[in-house]
């Protein structure tokens, strides 16, 4: 795993009128602080990055459909500078993953419908912090086409 990033399961909390799903609240360990919350949808297919924020920590939870999550650390400083991580997210594996700054990332709509994934950010949306590259760039070493393992 990259260093700072972590994934945490989530409970879903199921009965006969519908369900409650948990993301994340401000007495959990891991909550930082409140910046703002978002929504990104994405269709089946596509990819979304590469980015990476200078000062923004990400809380990502995908609330319906699947995507392929993909972290690169690019940080000078990081013990794990160099190293790729791949999650699949969704409503197979729901799950809180914590992106600090500094930490690239870009994800893929997997499935036959479009995801909706929750961002719960530790600033409000700042485009002059924001890095953003193209997905298919050859700095960060990762192929985004399906992988017939």
């Amino acid at each position: 795993m990259i260093n700072g990033v972590f994934v945490r399961p989530l409970t879903r909390i199921p009965d006969e009128r519908g369900m409650i799903m948990h993301m994340l609240r401000m007495d959990d360990p891991d909550f930082e602080k409140f910046g703002e919350i978002y929504f990104s949808v994405i269709y089946a297919g596509v990819v979304k990055g590469w980015h990476l924020h200078k000062e923004m920590t990400l809380n990502y939870v995908v609330v319906s459909g699947l995507i392929k999550l993909v972290l690169y650390d690019d940080r000078v400083d990081s013990t794990t500078k160099g190293q790729l991580q791949e999650l699949f997210i969704g409503e197979t594996n729901y799950s809180l993953v914590h992106i600090p700054p500094g930490v690239w990332n870009g994800f893929k709509g997997i499935g036959t419908t479009a995801a909706i994934v929750a961002n719960l950010s530790t600033i409000p949306h700042d485009p002059s912090e924001i890095v953003r590259m193209d997905p298919f760039s050859n700095h960060i070493p990762y192929d985004w086409a399906l992988k017939h393992r």
